[in-house]
């Protein structure tokens, strides 16, 4: 089976990159299923369900999510529900809204979808999060008499040597391990030796002149003159769209191939 992975759709130009490109992936590229990080998807911070219903309007079948998939209330009701084809970390507390891991049903079969968080993550590094090795380990037992095709873990986090090391560790256990949160693509896509696909950052769908999808102009005063300012995304200038496509073995539950694909606008 073929599952696309698409990084972190950064707002309205994320979407409407999505909107452009995704139709036609789909086809060409003979796509069971669609995951998307969405924790950026409104504004650049948090999840609308309007937003949410337009990726799914445009061939995304399921999103996974971030430190800020809670800044928008409104979709805690969907990420509680369990037959809502949208995550947020498992790794945070146990009170914490929502589910970490959920199937997503294809043509082929379940497929189950896991997504983590790193320990350190930027501004909310001091955030308490469970070890996100064990939770995973945790939730691969309670799966385990499940029959399905796939398993997918995303991890957003900030350090490369984390990113690598839970790809690894999970090698030959899950179908693919796939790294986000940096908005910047890695080089590093590849099935490792025991066939688990795994890319330390798939990149990001938005704005490629800007910072992460973020205008320079209000960045710069921040990291020159360490100003306090409030982060603007870039709508004008290229866009670029950037996703993992995996090629599994249905039966296996392992990836035979893991290729990025990139395309850049003007």
């Amino acid at each position: 089976m073929n599952i696309l992975y698409l990084g972190d759709v950064m707002g309205e130009p994320g979407i409407e990159i999505v909107e452009k490109v995704l139709p036609g992936l789909r086809r060409e590229h003979d796509v069971d299923l669609v995951v998307a990080q969405a924790e950026n998807l409104s504004d650049g911070k948090g999840i609308r369900v309007k937003d949410f219903e337009r990726l799914r309007s445009a061939g995304v079948d399921f999103c996974t999510g971030g430190n800020h998939s809670f800044f928008r209330e409104e979709i805690f009701a969907w990420l509680r529900d369990p037959m809502s084809p949208i995550i947020r970390p498992a790794n945070y507390p146990t009170d914490t809204p929502g589910l970490g891991y959920k199937y997503a049903n294809t043509h082929k079969g379940k497929v189950l979808v896991i997504s983590l968080l790193g320990q350190i993550v930027g501004k909310d590094a001091d955030v308490p999060v469970d070890n996100p090795l064990k939770v995973v380990d945790a939730i691969l037992e309670k799966e385990s008499m499940v029959a399905r095709v796939a398993t997918i873990v995303n991890f957003h986090g900030d350090y490369s040597s984390e990113k690598r090391i839970i790809g690894y560790y999970l090698d030959g256990r899950v179908t693919a391990v796939v790294g986000d949160h940096w908005h910047v693509p890695t080089a590093d896509a590849s099935v490792l030796p025991k066939g688990t696909a795994h890319i330390t950052d798939v990149g990001m769908c938005g704005s490629l002149d800007s910072s992460l999808g973020v205008k320079f102009d209000t960045l710069i005063p921040r990291w020159r003159d360490g100003k306090v300012t409030r982060n603007e995304l870039e709508t004008d200038g290229r866009m670029q769209f950037n996703a993992l496509l995996i090629n599994a073995d249905s039966q296996k539950g392992l990836a035979r191939s893991a290729q990025t694909i990139q395309k850049v606008f003007e």
